[in-house]
């Protein structure tokens, strides 16, 4: 497992340069999604080529590349990525092609690129996305290996600062 990170590796994203992965897990609205992002632009700040998917929309796209027979290309496109953040990870569950895609990806990102992944679910709960146990110990394996993972708790910064509180 690799040392803890402090504030000012990650606003540097230094990890990156060390092909390690970010796991921000935690209750929705707790900001994980605002941390994955300041990475992302702090990253892009220092030249490094960075994705942000919605997890749902990479798989969408994946299939929908792999249906016009262009999914090479568009792996080509996360190959030449430093950094992939796949946000809202376990929101929506996948079916057979589509997490076997996801799995396409987390291997190809393997020891090469760093990934930050975005989560309310705890790793036992991952196969509920995947519907194969073997599949999601294999991602899961992957994702830990050279990861760092930040625990989200506290309430909903939305709901604690909703309009409608107030009314």
């Amino acid at each position: 497992m690799p040392p803890a990170l402090d504030i000012e590796q990650l606003k540097a994203a230094s990890f990156v340069d060390k092909k390690e992965n970010l796991i921000l897990y935690g209750l929705v609205g707790t900001g994980k999604s605002h941390l994955a992002t300041a990475i992302g632009v702090a990253a892009c700040s220092s030249g490094k080529r960075v994705r942000f998917f919605r997890t749902a929309s990479l798989v969408n796209q994946l299939s929908e590349s792999k249906a016009k027979g262009e999914l090479k290309r568009f792996m080509k496109l996360i190959e030449k990525t430093d950094l992939l953040i796949c946000d809202e990870w376990g929101y929506i569950p996948f079916e057979k092609e589509g997490s076997q895609l996801l799995f396409q990806v987390i291997s190809e990102c393997y020891e090469r690129r760093s990934v930050i992944i975005t989560t309310n679910l705890e790793f036992s709960k991952w196969n509920g996305i995947f519907y194969d146990e073997k599949l999601t110990s294999a991602i899961i394996d992957r994702l830990v290996h050279h990861s760092h993972l930040l625990v989200y708790t506290g309430p909903s910064h939305r709901l604690t600062h909703s309009t409608m509180k107030s009314q």
